[in-house]
């Protein structure tokens, strides 16, 4: 059921020309990925979605959901390890700078998992293990919660959705968006200071991030808080890693939460890591997903003998 809130503006880029500089850039970053990289494009009721698809393994597939004004670029770290035993897919998600064209907003919570199910439709895919870092975490999250049916398991890094996004999220953000602008050479140090591990990324890598602030326009709001009771009804297996120097989370208090009302969830704090899990801890966090989607597997597998 649709809420009756105010529907959001069509995100975009301020001209054409901003759009085509973000995609120059965006372009140069995909060359991280391994090859083969196929690309495709999904039409759904909101917009034609971009994906990317690496590998061809019998697995299951692994569905990728980026963060907050982030791109499918992000995951170079984890698609050659994924990629062994699984055909990898990663999305650009509809309302944030990539190469995806929204046509109508996604103005809740219900029409976010419409248009995720729209996408897996699709693509063809059922049985998915549905991977979502940061505002991409409370998107996989919130799948699960309204629409789970393709999902075989979701794991979560450091999402949204656990709790409010607290104000000190905000200055992390606009901190380390101030020490991209400065000197290379102060990066380190800001990035120890911030735990903010994107600060240390190659130039083509942090490029289409800069172009994105300069010319992408969104009214979305931060990803709200989940329920108890949305929580609670969560059916299909999780997985949560929340870093221990997150700046979105309490770590301690957003584990406890997940551990008494998601049912079997399997959850663990990363100590020392910055809320850019899946790039400050690539090893941890593919080793991870592998061993839970191993076990998801051979759980479902065993149910049917």
């Amino acid at each position: 059921m649709r809420t009756g809130r105010r529907q959001r503006r069509i995100p975009g880029f301020t001209s054409e020309q901003a759009r085509q500089r973000f995609l120059d850039t965006y372009d140069i970053a995909m060359r991280a990925w391994p090859e083969p990289r196929h690309e495709l494009d999904v039409d759904t009721e909101y917009g034609r979605t971009h994906v990317h698809r690496h590998g061809s393994a019998p697995g299951r597939p692994i569905v990728l959901l980026h963060g907050a004004s982030g791109n499918s670029s992000n995951w170079y770290p984890q698609v050659a390890a994924l990629g062994g035993g699984h055909t990898v897919y990663a999305l650009d998600t509809i309302d944030d700078p990539g190469r995806s064209v929204p046509q109508r907003p996604l103005d809740n919570p219900v029409t976010r998992a419409e248009w995720l199910d729209q996408v897996l439709a699709g693509l063809r895919l059922d049985a998915v293990h549905l991977v979502g870092v940061s505002y991409g975490g409370w998107m996989a999250l919130n799948q699960a919660v309204h629409r789970p049916a393709r999902l075989a398991s979701v794991t979560l890094l450091d999402p949204g959705g656990l709790q409010r996004v607290p104000v000190k999220f905000y200055a992390n953000v606009l901190a380390g968006a101030l020490a991209m602008l400065a000197p290379r050479r102060t990066r380190p140090l800001a990035a120890r200071l911030l735990a903010n591990q994107a600060l240390l990324e190659s130039d083509e890598q942090l490029a289409p991030v800069l172009q994105a602030a300069r010319s992408w326009r969104t009214d979305r709001p931060a990803a709200p808080r989940l329920e108890d009771d949305e929580l609670r009804r969560v059916a299909v297996p999780v997985q949560l890693l929340i870093a221990g120097r997150s700046s979105l989370l309490h770590p301690a208090r957003a584990l406890a939460r997940a551990r008494t009302l998601i049912p079997g969830v399997r959850a663990e704090i990363v100590p020392g890591a910055g809320h850019g899990l899946s790039l400050e801890r690539p090893d941890l966090v593919n080793r991870r997903i592998l061993d839970f989607v191993a076990a998801v597997d051979a759980a479902d597998a065993g149910s049917m003998v």
